[in-house]
C-alpha cells in the first residue's frame, strides 16, 4: 500500500510539473540534443531593430490615418502634422529609450527627410546608431530604368553622407519593392547588404555580380506600421505578438541560428504608449541569457565572414 501511495504521489508531481511548462517546451524537441548553432560572437539569439526615419520626406497628401476623401487641389493639413510628429517627438523619444537599455539600432533614412531635419539625422549617428539608406524619397524604384534607379539610390546615400558623415552600406526599398536591377546597383555602389526579404529568420548570403552580398531579413509580423497603424492593434497586442515570436525563436536558438527582427516608424513607434510598451518588451528580452542587440551592419558583417552562414 505504501509503495502504491508513493507511486501515485510521484506521478501526480510529475504530471503537475508538465502542466507548468509552456506547451511547446513540455515536449522534447527531436533536435534538442543537437549541437548548438550559435552566432560567431557567441550570442544565442540576435535582436535586430529598425527605426524608420521617413517623416519630412513624404509626398504631398501622403496616406495617413485620416479618411482619404479630400477633394483634389487641397492640402491635407492635419495629415501633415501627423507626419511632423515623427521628427518632433517620435524619434527623439525612441532615441532616449534605446539609451535607457543600452541598445543600438539601424535607422533607415529617406534622403529628403534627412535634408529637412539634418540636426536630428546627425544626432542619430552621434548616439551610435547605424544610418542605412531608404531611397531619396517615397517614390517607387522597381519601375525605373537602370541609370535612373542608380541615381535615385545614390542621391539618398549622398544626402546621408553629406549631413551625417556616415557611409550607408545597407538598403531598404520603399515597401520592400526592389526591382530586377536593384541588387546589381547596390553591389556596384558599394553596399554590403539589403533587408527587402522575408524568407528567413536569420541572415544569409547570396551572390550578386559574382560577389558575396548579405541579406538581413526584415519583418512584417513585428512591424508597427502593419500592426498598430494597419490593423489597429493595441500596444498590449503588439507586446504579446512580439513576445510570442521571441519566445519561439529563443527556443529554436538552442539548435539553430536565430534572429528576431522588429520594426518601428518615427510617427508610430515613437508615441508615448508604444515607447512604454517597447521599453517593457526590451526589458523582458534582455532578461534572457545569450541575447544581444545588434545593428544590421554588424549582423551583415558577421554573416559575410562566417563560413557557417547559409549561402544561396
Amino acid at each position: 500500500m505504501d509503495s502504491r501511495r508513493k507511486f501515485i504521489q510521484q506521478s501526480s508531481a510529475l504530471g503537475l510539473s508538465h502542466l507548468l511548462l509552456p506547451s511547446f517546451l513540455a515536449k522534447a524537441s527531436p533536435k534538442e540534443n543537437a549541437p548548438s548553432s550559435k552566432w560567431a560572437d557567441g550570442s544565442r539569439l540576435v535582436v535586430s531593430i529598425s527605426m524608420q526615419f521617413e517623416s519630412g520626406g513624404e509626398p504631398e497628401n501622403a496616406e495617413s490615418p485620416f479618411p482619404q476623401n479630400l477633394e483634389k487641389g487641397y492640402r491635407d493639413l492635419p495629415a501633415k502634422t501627423w507626419y511632423e510628429y515623427g521628427y518632433k517627438e517620435g524619434i527623439p523619444r525612441m532615441l532616449d529609450n534605446w539609451d535607457r537599455h543600452g541598445v543600438k539600432v539601424t535607422s533607415h533614412m529617406v534622403g529628403t527627410a534627412v535634408l529637412k531635419n539634418p540636426q536630428l539625422a546627425r544626432e542619430i549617428v552621434e548616439r551610435g546608431h547605424e544610418a542605412a539608406a531608404h531611397g531619396m524619397n517615397w517614390s517607387s524604384q522597381y519601375n525605373l530604368p537602370y541609370e535612373q534607379e542608380k541615381k535615385f539610390i545614390k542621391d539618398g546615400v549622398d544626402a546621408i553622407k553629406n549631413i551625417t558623415g556616415f557611409n550607408a552600406i545597407g538598403y531598404n526599398a520603399n515597401w520592400l519593392r526592389r526591382g530586377e536591377n536593384t541588387l546589381n546597383i547596390l553591389q556596384e555602389l558599394g553596399f554590403k547588404y539589403h533587408i527587402d526579404d522575408l524568407s528567413r529568420d536569420e541572415p544569409f548570403v547570396i551572390k550578386v555580380n559574382q560577389k558575396d552580398f548579405a541579406v538581413v531579413p526584415y519583418t512584417l509580423r513585428n512591424n508597427d506600421i502593419l500592426l498598430i497603424e494597419g490593423k489597429n492593434f493595441s500596444t498590449d497586442q503588439f507586446f504579446n505578438q512580439v513576445k510570442a515570436e521571441f519566445d519561439q525563436l529563443y527556443f529554436e536558438s538552442h539548435f539553430k541560428r536565430r534572429m528576431l527582427s522588429i520594426s518601428f516608424h518615427d510617427r508610430i513607434g515613437g508615441t508615448p504608449q508604444m515607447v512604454k510598451s517597447t521599453y517593457d518588451l526590451i526589458k523582458y528580452i534582455q532578461s534572457h541569457k545569450g541575447v544581444s542587440f545588434k545593428r544590421k551592419d554588424e549582423i551583415a558583417s558577421i554573416a559575410l565572414n562566417d563560413v557557417n552562414t547559409i549561402r544561396e
